[in-house]
Protein backbone atom coordinates (compact mmCIF):
# COMPACT_ATOMS: atom_id res chain seq x y z
CA UNK A 1 0.00 0.00 0.00
CA UNK A 2 1.07 3.37 -0.97
CA UNK A 3 2.05 5.76 1.55
CA UNK A 4 2.61 9.54 1.92
CA UNK A 5 5.80 9.03 3.53
CA UNK A 6 8.51 11.40 1.83
CA UNK A 7 5.74 13.89 -0.61
CA UNK A 8 5.97 17.35 0.27
CA UNK A 9 3.66 18.55 1.87
CA UNK A 10 1.10 20.61 -0.63
CA UNK A 11 1.79 24.06 -0.88
CA UNK A 12 -1.28 26.43 -1.38
CA UNK A 13 -1.74 28.01 -4.19
CA UNK A 14 -1.75 31.79 -4.96
CA UNK A 15 -5.75 31.97 -5.01
CA UNK A 16 -5.49 30.28 -1.53
CA UNK A 17 -3.19 32.32 -0.26
CA UNK A 18 -4.51 35.84 -1.84
CA UNK A 19 -8.20 33.95 -0.31
CA UNK A 20 -6.11 33.70 3.54
CA UNK A 21 -5.07 36.98 3.12
CA UNK A 22 -8.63 38.41 2.03
CA UNK A 23 -9.86 36.37 4.61
CA UNK A 24 -7.86 37.41 7.55
CA UNK A 25 -8.57 41.19 6.98
CA UNK A 26 -11.87 40.74 7.74
CA UNK A 27 -11.69 38.62 10.71
CA UNK A 28 -9.11 42.04 11.90
CA UNK A 29 -11.34 44.55 10.98
CA UNK A 30 -14.46 42.75 13.38
CA UNK A 31 -11.29 42.82 15.77
CA UNK A 32 -10.22 46.52 15.44
CA UNK A 33 -10.45 49.57 13.62
CA UNK A 34 -8.37 49.43 10.06
CA UNK A 35 -5.53 52.12 10.94
CA UNK A 36 -4.47 49.48 13.47
CA UNK A 37 -4.21 46.52 11.24
CA UNK A 38 -0.71 46.40 9.70
CA UNK A 39 0.54 44.49 6.65
CA UNK A 40 2.41 42.21 9.07
CA UNK A 41 -0.61 41.40 11.25
CA UNK A 42 -2.46 40.36 7.40
CA UNK A 43 0.82 38.47 6.49
CA UNK A 44 1.17 36.55 10.16
CA UNK A 45 -2.39 35.84 10.01
CA UNK A 46 -2.50 34.80 6.13
CA UNK A 47 0.49 32.34 7.01
CA UNK A 48 3.18 33.80 4.62
CA UNK A 49 5.89 36.55 4.74
CA UNK A 50 5.99 39.96 4.31
CA UNK A 51 7.10 40.26 1.10
CA UNK A 52 4.95 37.29 -0.39
CA UNK A 53 1.87 39.62 0.52
CA UNK A 54 3.48 42.36 -1.69
CA UNK A 55 3.26 39.55 -4.50
CA UNK A 56 -0.64 39.82 -3.98
CA UNK A 57 -1.36 43.17 -2.74
CA UNK A 58 0.42 46.39 -3.09
CA UNK A 59 -0.82 47.96 -0.01
CA UNK A 60 -3.43 47.15 2.86
CA UNK A 61 -5.35 49.77 1.03
CA UNK A 62 -5.98 47.28 -1.99
CA UNK A 63 -7.10 44.49 0.16
CA UNK A 64 -9.61 46.89 1.59
CA UNK A 65 -10.42 47.66 -2.27
CA UNK A 66 -10.83 43.76 -3.28
CA UNK A 67 -12.84 42.95 -0.10
CA UNK A 68 -15.45 46.02 -0.59
CA UNK A 69 -15.38 45.24 -4.73
CA UNK A 70 -16.71 41.71 -3.48
CA UNK A 71 -18.85 42.70 -0.93
CA UNK A 72 -20.50 45.10 -3.55
CA UNK A 73 -20.81 42.71 -6.52
CA UNK A 74 -22.54 40.31 -4.23
CA UNK A 75 -24.68 42.77 -3.00
CA UNK A 76 -25.18 44.21 -6.57
CA UNK A 77 -25.93 40.82 -7.98
CA UNK A 78 -28.51 39.81 -5.74
CA UNK A 79 -30.48 43.06 -5.36
CA UNK A 80 -30.57 42.31 -9.39
CA UNK A 81 -31.98 39.18 -9.12
CA UNK A 82 -34.27 40.07 -6.45
CA UNK A 83 -35.65 42.91 -8.52
CA UNK A 84 -35.83 41.01 -11.91
CA UNK A 85 -37.76 37.82 -10.58
CA UNK A 86 -40.12 38.83 -8.12
CA UNK A 87 -43.30 39.19 -9.99
CA UNK A 88 -44.80 42.88 -11.00
CA UNK A 89 -47.87 42.02 -9.39
CA UNK A 90 -46.91 42.28 -5.75
CA UNK A 91 -44.23 45.44 -5.45
CA UNK A 92 -44.26 45.21 -1.67
CA UNK A 93 -42.38 41.98 -2.38
CA UNK A 94 -40.24 42.88 -5.11
CA UNK A 95 -38.93 46.11 -2.84
CA UNK A 96 -38.65 43.96 0.09
CA UNK A 97 -36.30 41.49 -1.48
CA UNK A 98 -34.02 44.34 -3.19
CA UNK A 99 -33.88 46.24 0.48
CA UNK A 100 -33.28 42.82 2.43
CA UNK A 101 -30.64 41.76 0.13
CA UNK A 102 -28.89 44.81 0.19
CA UNK A 103 -29.02 45.29 3.92
CA UNK A 104 -28.48 41.15 4.51
CA UNK A 105 -25.13 41.10 2.43
CA UNK A 106 -24.00 43.96 4.32
CA UNK A 107 -24.37 42.65 7.31
CA UNK A 108 -22.69 39.60 6.40
CA UNK A 109 -19.80 41.89 5.92
CA UNK A 110 -20.32 44.20 8.54
CA UNK A 111 -16.60 45.02 9.72
CA UNK A 112 -15.83 45.57 5.50
CA UNK A 113 -18.95 48.09 5.22
CA UNK A 114 -17.85 50.06 8.44
CA UNK A 115 -14.00 50.07 7.43
CA UNK A 116 -15.33 51.44 3.68
CA UNK A 117 -17.27 54.03 4.93
CA UNK A 118 -14.62 55.53 7.25
CA UNK A 119 -11.50 55.62 4.56
CA UNK A 120 -13.18 56.35 1.75
CA UNK A 121 -12.97 60.18 3.53
CA UNK A 122 -9.50 59.51 3.61
CA UNK A 123 -8.71 57.28 0.82
CA UNK A 124 -9.26 58.50 -3.16
CA UNK A 125 -9.05 54.59 -3.99
CA UNK A 126 -12.00 53.57 -1.64
CA UNK A 127 -14.31 56.76 -2.59
CA UNK A 128 -13.80 56.13 -6.14
CA UNK A 129 -15.03 52.56 -5.45
CA UNK A 130 -18.06 52.80 -3.18
CA UNK A 131 -19.35 55.90 -5.62
CA UNK A 132 -19.04 53.49 -8.45
CA UNK A 133 -21.16 50.97 -6.32
CA UNK A 134 -23.50 53.52 -5.22
CA UNK A 135 -23.99 54.50 -8.98
CA UNK A 136 -24.83 50.83 -9.85
CA UNK A 137 -27.79 50.73 -7.45
CA UNK A 138 -29.15 54.30 -8.18
CA UNK A 139 -29.19 53.24 -11.91
CA UNK A 140 -30.70 49.94 -10.89
CA UNK A 141 -33.40 51.59 -8.38
CA UNK A 142 -33.93 53.62 -11.62
CA UNK A 143 -34.51 51.42 -13.94
CA UNK A 144 -37.22 49.55 -11.99
CA UNK A 145 -39.04 53.01 -10.64
CA UNK A 146 -39.17 53.91 -14.50
CA UNK A 147 -40.72 50.61 -15.63
CA UNK A 148 -43.27 50.60 -12.21
CA UNK A 149 -44.44 53.99 -13.94
CA UNK A 150 -44.59 52.60 -17.30
CA UNK A 151 -46.84 50.34 -16.35
CA UNK A 152 -48.97 52.60 -14.43
CA UNK A 153 -48.46 51.27 -11.27
CA UNK A 154 -46.65 54.11 -9.96
CA UNK A 155 -47.19 57.80 -10.74
CA UNK A 156 -45.28 59.68 -13.65
CA UNK A 157 -45.38 62.82 -14.83
CA UNK A 158 -45.15 66.56 -13.07
CA UNK A 159 -46.10 65.77 -9.75
CA UNK A 160 -43.71 62.99 -9.65
CA UNK A 161 -39.97 63.47 -9.20
CA UNK A 162 -37.63 62.59 -11.64
CA UNK A 163 -37.04 58.87 -11.45
CA UNK A 164 -33.30 59.53 -11.19
CA UNK A 165 -33.92 62.20 -8.31
CA UNK A 166 -35.98 60.03 -6.31
CA UNK A 167 -33.31 56.73 -6.66
CA UNK A 168 -31.01 58.91 -5.31
CA UNK A 169 -32.29 60.13 -2.27
CA UNK A 170 -34.08 56.67 -1.38
CA UNK A 171 -30.24 55.07 -2.00
CA UNK A 172 -28.72 57.92 0.23
CA UNK A 173 -31.23 57.17 3.35
CA UNK A 174 -30.59 53.12 3.05
CA UNK A 175 -26.67 54.39 2.72
CA UNK A 176 -27.14 56.48 6.03
CA UNK A 177 -29.38 54.33 8.12
CA UNK A 178 -27.94 51.11 7.76
CA UNK A 179 -24.65 52.37 8.80
CA UNK A 180 -25.98 54.06 11.43
CA UNK A 181 -27.56 50.81 12.59
CA UNK A 182 -24.39 48.68 12.12
CA UNK A 183 -21.97 51.28 13.63
CA UNK A 184 -23.88 51.76 16.75
CA UNK A 185 -24.53 55.49 16.33
CA UNK A 186 -27.40 57.66 17.90
CA UNK A 187 -30.13 57.67 16.75
CA UNK A 188 -29.95 54.46 14.88
CA UNK A 189 -32.98 52.00 13.69
CA UNK A 190 -32.40 48.77 15.38
CA UNK A 191 -31.29 46.05 12.91
CA UNK A 192 -34.37 43.74 12.82
CA UNK A 193 -36.71 46.45 11.95
CA UNK A 194 -34.61 47.96 9.49
CA UNK A 195 -36.10 46.38 6.05
CA UNK A 196 -39.30 47.26 6.96
CA UNK A 197 -38.66 50.95 8.39
CA UNK A 198 -36.95 51.35 5.19
CA UNK A 199 -39.60 49.48 2.99
CA UNK A 200 -42.04 51.78 3.97
CA UNK A 201 -40.34 54.63 3.37
CA UNK A 202 -39.32 53.03 -0.39
CA UNK A 203 -43.33 52.63 -0.67
CA UNK A 204 -44.81 55.88 0.09
CA UNK A 205 -42.19 57.87 -2.59
CA UNK A 206 -42.82 55.88 -5.04
CA UNK A 207 -46.14 54.91 -4.79
CA UNK A 208 -47.36 58.23 -3.47
CA UNK A 209 -50.29 56.47 -1.90
CA UNK A 210 -51.44 54.31 -4.87
CA UNK A 211 -50.67 50.74 -2.54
Amino acid sequence: MQTSRGRRKARPSGDERESAILATAERLLGERPFAEISIDDLARGAGISRPTFYFYFASKEAVLLSLLDRVGLEAHAGATDALEHSTTDDPRALWRAAIRTFYETFSAHRSVALAAAQARTTSAEVGALWAGIVEGWVSRTQLAIESERARGAAPAGPTAPPARDLAIALTAMNERVIHGTFGGLEPAIAGPDVVDVLLGVWLAAIYQGRL
